[in-house]
């Protein structure tokens, strides 16, 4: 399984040059060319007090969650399939794991997410779920969160 930390997307990629608006549109040709078959995003834009991953069995609709941008940001929209084989894989591994993880069968995708998933793959044509983050929580327990998912994926692949 390979795992990628790529930061969130600001909407200002999509508007402004910046180095790594280009860094993420060539990321396919230039530094992992094979298609993921599933994408899981940890988005800093959804909090929950424990984790909660969204699973959506058709496409993911795109949550417009950022102020004062130009009218057209607010239309853009990135549909890609829901993963809810992975999203039911994730809450399970992280239940096993002692961690109260639960899901949401009606949220979408965040600019957090959308935003750099649209420079990388603009077909919108990988699955992808998306899992919270808890503020109230530490790092470690973060930490933790994806140690579990991280061990026990590929365990489990």
């Amino acid at each position: 399984m390979d795992t990628f930390f790529i930061s969130h997307g600001s909407p200002r990629l999509l508007i402004k040059e910046m180095a790594i608006k280009y860094f993420l549109k060539s990321w396919k040709a230039d530094h992992f060319p094979a298609n993921p078959k599933v994408i899981l995003v940890i988005s800093a834009h959804w909090e929950t007090p424990e984790p909660v991953v969204n699973h959506i069995n058709g496409p993911n609709s795109t949550i417009h969650d950022f102020t004062n941008f130009p009218k057209h940001m607010y239309e853009i929209q990135y549909p890609a399939p829901g993963a809810p084989d992975l999203a039911a894989r994730v809450k399970q591994l992280l239940q096993n794991a002692g961690f109260e993880a639960e899901e949401d069968r009606t949220r979408g995708l965040d600019h957090g997410a959308w935003v750099p998933l649209l420079l990388m793959y603009p077909e919108a044509d990988i699955p992808v779920c998306q899992l919270s983050v808890q503020p109230n929580k530490d790092g470690t327990h973060h930490y933790n969160v994806e140690r579990h998912w991280l061990l026990s994926g590929r365990r489990v692949s």
